[in-house]
């Protein structure tokens, strides 16, 4: 079912949050419900964030503390300055990555940094949350034949480990494309996408990204790749609104009802 967020306010003009717990009968709203399922009936190749709509990651093993780790060890080798001022107090570990990258591309400091950034998140599988939704809804649209990868700015490696522990990895594999030591090909850089697009003879047109950031959209906007966003809390509902997604899911459910009916 559909309904525009907080209670039938409209967030733009062309951004309609999709929910599954409340009708809405009106013209637009329906208009919108009719774009995500052609968006998902016209999907043979689903290209997904891993971070967000698959799981949260840092559930337990935080962000903030690693991002702390991280430069602590660039201060114990005096290299503190290599940070700017937002990437010295950023909870986020991709946004120091960026920065000391930003300083020193293809160094061996880029490295080492981006190896230590992937054993935390290797040890953050452990400790992942699910989300709501997803186990399911990657089953299912695996079952009706549409092929899916993942396409994320964490390591490919991290990415592995959690979908082999949630036995999950049948659906990805081997079409799983994380960061390489080139971090200018992050996304918003389209290259992850491009990567699994070639590596599974699709075109653009018959692909969708589901993603929670506004690096996915402009991303898949780039790549020519339709979009749907997930989005857990008002914050990225908003980002994404103002970034110009046209529909956007605030649960899984949605998407999962969506598969089975199409």
């Amino acid at each position: 079912m559909v309904r525009r967020p907080l209670g039938n306010h409209q967030y733009g003009p062309d951004t309609l949050l999709v929910t599954s717990d409340t009708a809405q009968t009106d013209l637009v709203a329906r208009q919108r419900a009719a774009l995500l399922r052609d968006l998902v009936r016209n999907a043979r190749v689903v290209l997904w964030d891993f971070d967000g709509p698959i799981c949260s990651l840092f559930a337990r093993h935080s962000a903030h503390r690693v991002a702390a780790a991280l430069r602590r060890w660039l201060r114990e080798r005096g290299l503190r300055e290599l940070l700017a001022e937002v990437a010295q107090q950023s909870p986020d570990p991709h946004e120091l990555l960026r920065a000391v990258y930003c300083r020193r591309p293809g160094s061996d400091l880029v490295a080492e940094l981006e190896e230590r950034l992937t054993r935390e998140e290797l040890l953050a599988t452990a400790g992942a949350m699910p989300t709501a939704h997803a186990d399911p809804l990657i089953r299912t649209w695996t079952a009706v034949g549409s092929r899916l990868a993942v396409t994320s700015n964490n390591s490919a490696r991290a990415v592995r480990a959690y979908l082999a522990n949630r036995g999950l990895l049948d659906c990805f594999a081997p079409h799983i494309y994380g960061r390489t030591q080139d971090l200018g090909l992050l996304k918003p850089d389209p290259y992850c996408l491009n990567r699994a697009l070639t590596a599974m003879g699709a075109a653009p047109a018959t692909a969708l990204m589901i993603g929670d950031a506004v690096t996915d959209f402009a991303a898949a906007s780039l790549a020519g790749v339709s979009f749907i966003g997930y989005a857990a809390d008002q914050e990225r509902l908003k980002a994404l609104e103002e970034a110009g997604a046209q529909v956007v899911v605030d649960s899984l459910d949605t998407l999962l009802r969506a598969v089975r009916e199409t």
